[in-house]
Parts: C-alpha cells; structure tokens; sequence
C-alpha cells in the first residue's frame, strides 16, 4: 500500500511537518555545524509550492530554524511548540534563572536549555553529571527530557510538539498530514497528528541508533537517514 497516495491526491488540504535536527538535516558534532542538503532543501521549496502547509518544528529557536532550512514560505515553530506559548515571557525568566544556577556548557534557546555530551572525553561521566542537573530541574519544578545525547530541560507546561501540530494544523483547516521526526519529543507530535481529528495522517519515523524505539514502533513508515527522507520527500 502506498501510504502517501492520499497526500499526493489532496495537496490542497495536506500540511506536512517535519522536526529539523535528525530528521532534515543529519546530527553534527555541534548544533552550528548542521546543514540541511541541497537535495532536502530543493524538495522542501518545491512541496511549499503545492501543498497547503509546510512547517518545521524544532527545538531550536525559530528563527535558527529558519536560518539553518533556508526557505521562504515554510513556517517555523521552535523550542518544541513553547513559541506559541502566550506565557514566554514570563517562562523565558524561569529557564534563565535555572541556566544561571548551573555551572555547566549549554545551549541557550531562551524558552529551553540543552545540556549536550555527544563527543565528551567520558560521555559516561558527562551524562552522570547531567543526571544531577535533570534532577535540580525537577526540584524547581522544570521538566527536564532526555534526547540524542542531549538534556533538555524545559518549563513545566502544556506546550511541547504535539500542541504545535494541533496548532498549526487549525491554523489552515488542514484534512490530511505528515509529520516527521526522530527523537524523543517527536512522540509528543506523532500523538498531536494522531488526535488532531484529520481525514488522513502518515507518521514518519527517522531511525538512528541513537534515537528512541517507541518512535518506529508508532511510526506508519520508517527511513534510515535524513538523506533517505529525502528521497521519500521526492515521491510526494
């Protein structure tokens, strides 16, 4: 069965959303240094042509996002869907408060926090040592989630991923979707493209290593790589 058949025939009613990190560009050693390919972008600019939404939610900023796809007429949604939070004000405080209490490297995207040891001399030792910093978060009421060698720690709200989806999705009336991802916190969109009430939806699961089980096992179709998604965007 042809699973994206039904998005191919209704572009006019279809969003396709995709994660960014992992899913349209590969994992680099440091977040700067990932790119998106040439082939990625090119089949990205064309879908934004024909089909009703094309957005990207990442935990990255917006408008890093923005700036690492490179494309004009394609949304963008970051720090995991917190952006649309009517609070990110008041939770940006909260996130900058907890940073300042932690003597460790970070990544600051102002509504989260990540804490990376992907290539650490002891990624053993750096994940034990992040395991106290996850702890700390709990107890100042933070939500702090494991990812591909990453901590994230977050403000304890209901905005993750699948709120984005929903969000995103009414924006347009959209009847059909896709979303793609392959990490932890894109289970939380695969369950927001599952209860957003479409006609039809296709869950796709990038698969690594890394990443974890329970997103193939709820994915409709898996790839093997960035790259490979790709190629499937292609088929669209």
């Amino acid at each position: 069965m042809d699973l994206l058949a039904p998005l191919r025939e209704a572009p006019e009613e279809t969003a396709l959303l995709f994660d960014v990190d992992g899913t349209l560009s590969p994992i680099a050693p440091r977040p700067e240094l990932a790119r998106v390919p040439a082939e990625t972008r090119l089949e990205l600019a064309r879908l934004a042509r024909s089909y009703l939404l094309v957005a990207c939610i990442s935990g990255r900023p917006g408008e890093e996002a923005a700036a690492l796809v490179g494309l004009e007429g394609i949304r963008y949604v970051g720090n995991h869907g917190l952006e649309l939070d009517e609070r990110a004000g008041e939770l940006a405080a909260q996130i900058a408060a907890f940073r300042d209490s932690v003597a460790l490297p970070v990544e600051d995207k102002g509504l989260s926090l990540s804490y990376h040891y992907r290539g650490a001399e002891n990624e053993d030792a750096a994940r034990a040592d992040l395991e106290q910093v996850a702890e700390r978060a709990r107890e100042k009421g933070l939500d702090p989630r494991w990812g591909r060698k990453v901590l994230e720690v977050r403000p304890s709200v209901e905005a993750d991923k699948g709120t984005a989806v929903r969000a995103l999705l009414a924006s347009v009336e959209a009847r059909r979707g896709l979303y793609a991802g392959d990490d932890t916190t894109d289970l939380d969109a695969f369950q927001g493209l599952a209860t957003a009430d479409l006609d039809y939806a296709v869950r796709v699961a990038v698969e690594s290593d890394e990443g974890p089980r329970e997103l193939a096992d709820a994915a409709d179709l898996t790839v093997s790589s960035p790259e490979a998604l790709g190629l499937l965007l292609a088929t669209l």
